[in-house]
This record gives C-alpha cells, sequence and structure tokens, in this order.
C-alpha cells in the first residue's frame, strides 16, 4: 500500500480536534502515514512574546536571523514534539523529524526580501522511507537544510513554508493522496460556491484570477506540484469531527485536485 501525506496546518489544532485520533486509527489498520505540519499561528504567538514583528509576502513570512531561529524553536521544538507525543499518548508510533534531520530537505535561499526563507526544495525520503517499514509515521515540520554555497550567511538552516514543503514530500514519495487538513471546508468559486472538482488548469486560473488568494495560492501550488507525482491531491476541512478518517473511507467533502 502506498502512503498518504497529511498536512495538518496549525489553525486545526485544538478544538477538540480528533486528527490525532484518526491518525492512529489509520495506523492501526495498516495505512501507512507521513504528517508534515505547520503552526505558523504559534510561532507568530511566540515572536510577539520576544516582540519580533511579522510581515508576509504573498501568504511567506519574512524571516530574519531572530524570526528563523524563533520559527525553528517553535515548529521543530513544541509544536512538533507536541504533536508526536499526542500521537505516542493515543496508542500510535511517531517519529519527529525537521527538514534538516537526515538531509530530509534541502532549500535554496532564491528572495532576498523573504529573507531566510527556502525555495526550489530537494527532497531526500531515505529517512521516511527507513520509519515507514518499521511501522512509524514521520511527523514532518518544515524546516530545511540551506544550499548556501559561497554565501555568507549566518545559519545553514531554512525556513520552508508547511505547504510546500507536504507537496513536495508527497511526489518525491508518489503517494497515493496529499491532504490538506485547513481551517475551511474547501476552495470556493467567484460567487463563494464550494467547488468539489478541478483540474490542474482550472486550479491554475483560480489563482491567476485572484479568486484564491493568500494562504491557499500555497496550497494549490502544493497540489500541482504533488500531481506531478501523486493521482488525487484533496483540500478538506480539517475542523469536522473525524474529517481525516471520512476522508480515507471515501465520505469526505471538501475539494479535489486532479486529473
Amino acid at each position: 500500500m502506498k502512503p498518504l501525506v497529511i498536512k495538518i496546518g496549525g489553525s486545526t489544532f485544538g478544538n477538540s480536534d480528533t486528527t490525532v485520533e484518526d491518525l492512529v486509527t489509520l495506523q492501526k489498520r495498516g495505512v501507512p502515514l507521513v504528517v508534515v505540519h505547520g503552526g505558523g499561528n504559534v510561532a507568530s504567538d511566540w515572536l510577539g512574546r520576544f516582540d519580533i514583528s511579522t510581515s508576509f509576502v504573498r501568504g511567506l513570512r519574512i524571516t530574519d536571523l531572530e524570526t528563523l531561529r524563533v520559527v525553528t524553536a517553535v515548529l521543530a521544538g513544541l509544536v512538533n514534539k507536541e504533536l508526536v507525543s499526542a500521537i505516542w499518548r493515543s496508542g500510535g508510533k511517531a517519529v519527529g523529524l525537521s527538514g534538516a534531520d537526515g538531509g530530509l530537505m534541502l532549500a535554496k535561499n532564491k528572495t532576498p526580501e523573504l529573507g531566510y526563507t527556502g525555495e526550489e526544495l530537494k527532497v531526500n525520503v531515505a529517512v521516511i522511507e527507513l520509519l515507514l517499514k518499521a511501522g512509524y509515521m514521520s511527523v514532518i515540520a518544515p524546516i530545511s537544510l540551506g544550499l548556501l554555497e559561497g554565501s555568507d550567511m549566518d545559519t545553514n538552516l531554512l525556513n520552508v513554508n508547511g505547504d510546500t514543503a507536504a507537496g513536495e514530500i508527497a511526489a518525491a514519495l508518489k503517494v497515493e493522496k496529499l491532504i490538506f487538513l485547513t481551517d475551511v471546508p474547501g476552495l470556493y468559486d467567484s460567487s463563494k460556491k464550494l467547488i468539489r472538482k478541478l483540474s490542474p488548469q482550472d486550479a491554475r486560473e483560480l489563482v491567476a484570477s485572484g479568486v484564491a488568494s493568500g494562504g491557499m495560492v500555497a496550497k494549490i501550488e502544493a497540489c500541482l506540484m504533488a500531481l506531478t507525482k501523486v493521482p488525487t491531491t484533496r483540500i478538506i476541512d480539517g475542523r469536522v469531527p473525524h474529517a481525516l478518517l471520512d476522508e480515507v473511507e471515501g465520505s469526505g467533502d471538501g475539494t479535489t485536485i486532479g486529473w
């Protein structure tokens, strides 16, 4: 059985969330799982505690060196370990990773205005595959190693958008499906009607027209990246109880981007 990649947005954490319960249930059924998580809201909260201002360009956080240090500590530390411990406490088997572990994600620092932000990912799935074979789900924070040859930058770490990381990891693993758990029911058209099925071209037009904006653009672009190697991508409402379980069982609502 091919694995599933599940992207958990930070905005879906808590609120009597059933995602961890669903992950453990699926793992016990023998479904191989890879989890990529965000946590931008938690990172923003901690940045605020240190009086570090936060700003975004096209949904991507502008990451100076102090921001990078806090984001790395929060995402690869606090958020990652809380999620891993919740899975273990619920009877599952998980190992927490960041993209820096095992050379999992390499990225280029392409856009100076974004600071220490990684783009053009290269994914090495060897560690994930070893963990899957041993019966563990990987829980991955989107901090990457930087390809910084000839650079005078002060760190070898880069902050990567979690949606981008999920799309690239899904493509590299050639998974069965990429599923985004979000805080909305799916994608909407210009008249605010839920779109249940989109072709890749339709999805591109949704972005080009501005109907899809903000953080949803990164999700669509990640789906399009994954579809080079993955048959189906889904954007669903992670706030709905047992949304993930319903999705895998074929009864979930939301938006499909696929062929």
